[in-house]
């Protein structure tokens, strides 16, 4: 049986003021990619809207844009896969053993707001299946709630982009919430490395989380771990 890994990715290209573009983490996706595919999963790309996937123009300079990320944008059948993303409408959760979503300050805007990503999600996450995140995509595990209306990372241990480097990499003032603050509202057991923007990858259960850009190999490799 083919593993199938459902990767999300965002369609916002700024922040509240349209001066200031953000979007995919580039390094987010290809870095996880890489490993599912060295691993023979099958993977999907969705969004909350479908369709053209903006970057985040910080992650393609350097340092942060890698070789992951240069052959990506280099190779046409890649990026074009990032014009054509998937609506969650047209995908069926049980076709997939893993839903892992992305970062960049882009997906706090549509990524919880996404009833049909809370949908999937919660199927997955009820069924056993992986549900993992890297960085600000733990924003689209925030308001999901599972069948019996709690909210899916209540309780759970789990990471993801956290308010002292919201504040070093100086967004904290552009930034729509301190996603960090909501979780632990929600009464996630919110957890960080001691030393920002090190790889940092929490493991609780059938939930998986990395903290920040530099943790989505980790992240990844974690998650074909679990489905191993």
């Amino acid at each position: 049986m083919t593993t199938r890994i459902l990767t999300v990715v965002t369609n916002v290209g700024h922040f509240d003021n349209p001066d200031h573009p953000t979007g995919l983490w580039l390094s987010e996706l290809t870095h996880a990619w890489q490993a599912f595919d060295d691993n023979g999963f099958e993977q999907t790309l969705v969004s909350p809207a479908g369709g053209n996937v903006p970057l985040e123009p910080r992650s393609l300079k350097f340092p942060y844009v890698d070789k992951t990320a240069k052959a990506w944008r280099a190779d046409p059948a890649k990026m074009a896969l990032l014009e054509t993303t998937a609506s969650p409408d047209q995908i069926d959760p049980g076709d997939f053993d893993a839903i892992y979503f992305t970062g960049g300050h882009a997906v706090m805007y549509d990524f919880p707001e996404s009833q049909g990503l809370q949908a999937i999600t919660r199927e997955l996450y009820e069924r056993g299946a992986i549900v993992s995140s890297v960085c600000h995509g733990y924003c689209g595990l925030l308001d999901t709630t599972l069948s019996d209306g709690s909210y899916l990372i209540a309780g759970k241990t789990m990471t993801g982009f956290s308010w002292r480097e919201e504040i070093l990499a100086r967004v904290n003032k552009v930034v729509p919430y301190n996603a960090e603050a909501r979780a632990k509202a929600l009464g996630a057991q919110y957890e960080k490395a001691t030393i920002p923007f090190v790889s940092y990858v929490v493991v609780d259960g059938n939930l998986v989380t990395g903290q920040n850009p530099g943790s989505a190999k980790e992240t990844a490799t974690a998650v074909a771990a679990a489905l191993r």
